[in-house]
This record gives C-alpha cells, sequence and structure tokens, in this order.
C-alpha cells in the first residue's frame, strides 16, 4: 500500500480523497510548521512515496536527497505558490512537483477587494475608534474616506486573480482598468475596456489604487521599493495578496508615515510570520494574517486538488497541475 504523508493538518477533503483511493495516509500530528529537520526526520522514517505539503515547507536540495532517497515520487503544494520548493533540484532528484492553482482565484479576489474597500472606507481604523469609547454622535468630518467607483485601478500581474480582480473593479465599481504584465492581453482589454502599460512605473504613477499580483522571482523581488513608493500619488493606496517579499516593507512603512501614499492593505509580508515593527504601529495600514483563500469551501477545494495530483501520480499519470 502507497504511503502518503501530510505535512500539517489540512481539510478533511484531501485526507478522504487519499485513503479512498486506498493510499495509507500519516499526517503531522502536531498541527505546526515542521522545521527543515523534523520534515527530513518524517520522511526518513515514514518513507512515503508522495508529500502533501505547505507553502511553509521549505524544500531544499537537502530534503529532495532524502526524499529521492526515501522513495519519494511527488510533493504535492496545497498552494497555488511553489517558491518553496527548489524546481532545479527536484528535477535532477527526478520528484515531480506540483500545485493547486484556479481552485483559490476567486476567493482571493474577493478577500483583496474587501482589503481595498476596507482601506478606503477605513473600517479597522472605525472599528478600532467605536471599541475605544470615541464615538460620540454622527460628525460631517468624522474618518473620512475615499470612493473606490469611478476610480482608476492598477494591476500589477493579470495572471487568473489579477483578472478577476479587474473583472470586479470594471463590472462592479465601473472603474478605469489599467494593467502591467509581461505579456499584452488584447481579448482582456476589449472586454473590460482596460488600458495596458508598458511599465510598472507608468501603473504605478496613474492608479488611484494599485494591487499586486505578481508571482515571487528574483525580478520580482522588492518590486515595489522607496523609489517607486515616491512614483504613487499621494492619495493613493497599495493593495498586496501575491507575496510578501514584493514589497520592501521597511520602505512602505516609511512611505504610509510621510504621507507618500495615503493607505495600505496586505495580507502576505516579507520574512513571515514576522511583521516590520514599523508597519504595526500605523494607522493607514490593514494586516491580515496570508488568509486571502482561507474560507471553508477553498481550503477544501486546494485539499482535494493536491490529493488529486498525487492520485495521479502513483497510478502513473501526469499530475493534472504539474509544475513544469
Amino acid at each position: 500500500m502507497a504511503k502518503v504523508f501530510v505535512t500539517r493538518k489540512i481539510p478533511e477533503a484531501g485526507i478522504t480523497k487519499l485513503k479512498n483511493a486506498g493510499y495509507e495516509v500519516e499526517v503531522n500530528p502536531e498541527d505546526r510548521v515542521l522545521s527543515k529537520d523534523e520534515l527530513v526526520k518524517q520522511i526518513k522514517q515514514v518513507k512515503p512515496d508522495a508529500v502533501l505539503a505547505l507553502l511553509t515547507d521549505k524544500i531544499d536540495a537537502e530534503v529532495l536527497s532524502v526524499a529521492k532517497d526515501s522513495g519519494v515520487r511527488i510533493f504535492a503544494n496545497m498552494a497555488v505558490g511553489f517558491d518553496n520548493v527548489d524546481l532545479e533540484a527536484a528535477k535532477k532528484a527526478g520528484i515531480m512537483v506540483a500545485n493547486t492553482p484556479g481552485v483559490l482565484t476567486d476567493t482571493v479576489a474577493e478577500h483583496t477587494f474587501a482589503l481595498m474597500l476596507a482601506i478606503a472606507h477605513r473600517i479597522s481604523e472605525a472599528d478600532r475608534f467605536a471599541r475605544a469609547g470615541k464615538y460620540h454622535g454622527w460628525e460631517p468630518m468624522m474618518l473620512l474616506g475615499t470612493d473606490l467607483s469611478y476610480k482608476t485601478v492598477g494591476i500589477l500581474g493579470l495572471g487568473r486573480i489579477g483578472s478577476r480582480v479587474a473583472h470586479h473593479a470594471a463590472k462592479g465599481f465601473n472603474a478605469h482598468v489599467i494593467y502591467y504584465d509581461v505579456k499584452r492581453n488584447l481579448d482582456f482589454e476589449a472586454e473590460f475596456l482596460a488600458e495596458f502599460r508598458p511599465t510598472v512605473e507608468e501603473v504605478l504613477r496613474e492608479a488611484d489604487f494599485v494591487s499586486i499580483h505578481v508571482p515571487l522571482l528574483p525580478t520580482t523581488h522588492h518590486l515595489i521599493n522607496a523609489e517607486r513608493l515616491r512614483m504613487m500619488k499621494p492619495t493613493a493606496y497599495l493593495i498586496n495578496t501575491s507575496r510578501g517579499p514584493v514589497i520592501d516593507e521597511k520602505a512602505l512603512a516609511l512611505s504610509l508615515s510621510k504621507g507618500w501614499i495615503r493607505g495600505a492593505a496586505i495580507d502576505v509580508f516579507e520574512n513571515e510570520p514576522k511583521i516590520e515593527p514599523e508597519l504595526l504601529k500605523l494607522d493607514n495600514i490593514i494586516l491580515t494574517p496570508h488568509i486571502a483563500s482561507a474560507t471553508e469551501e477553498t481550503r477544501a477545494k486546494m485539499a482535494e486538488l493536491a490529493a488529486e495530483n498525487i492520485i495521479a501520480a502513483l497510478s502513473g499519470k501526469e499530475p493534472p497541475n504539474l509544475v513544469k
């Protein structure tokens, strides 16, 4: 009987699918991130045919070498991203890597828009204000926010999620969408009356709201730095639900404290789970703990898709979401 090791507690839907396929499933009994040494130890002990991993698991060359010797055939990441896996080392080890794209598109886009609206309308700030007993009656100038409707929304990275955010902006709020991506999309432009910008800088200079949806690559590390933050309008907002290291957090804290931009809302952090201390002191930023895909429905679908990748691989088929 083939074995699957799951690095942390996940929705039962994924475990059930694996068991129904006839596999023995062993789940890390502690609901926490395993250190690399602990992960290596578990792989050596369990000798699984497959590992269902999470984005918080660092699958480097050493882990992959141990996995190869232990008979692991696939690491199935329960995430869209896979920057936690050394793909070159996996290729050399002959171990497949899979991810779970698509199923979380709507959920992450919803969370992105929730952040966008919340920072523009000062929702978190107003909640703290009310809880602190500062509300003594309606005032015409109290906690004035910003409208999103009819504004310019800039999208950096027009993948599945970026496109869905643009859909909500254009169709739901009559926003003017501009975007930057490595590839121009004429069909998208026609459908949403969107406009392509050939550089990140042009989007930053024009947009009232900038939403980031790029993968973490050497070319996107600190894509948003002090120089680029200074290009944005002082009335603009920055939203990030992609990867934390895309933003230089120290520069972001400085820009918010100096009024270079009006506000920010981020779900991911440069050195997770640590957050730049200066950001914690600011009222004009909303911080959510990497929960953009955290709905019961979506996390269950992600677990099932990760299981489907494993089932295909152990059946001698190509996983439906093989990372190539």
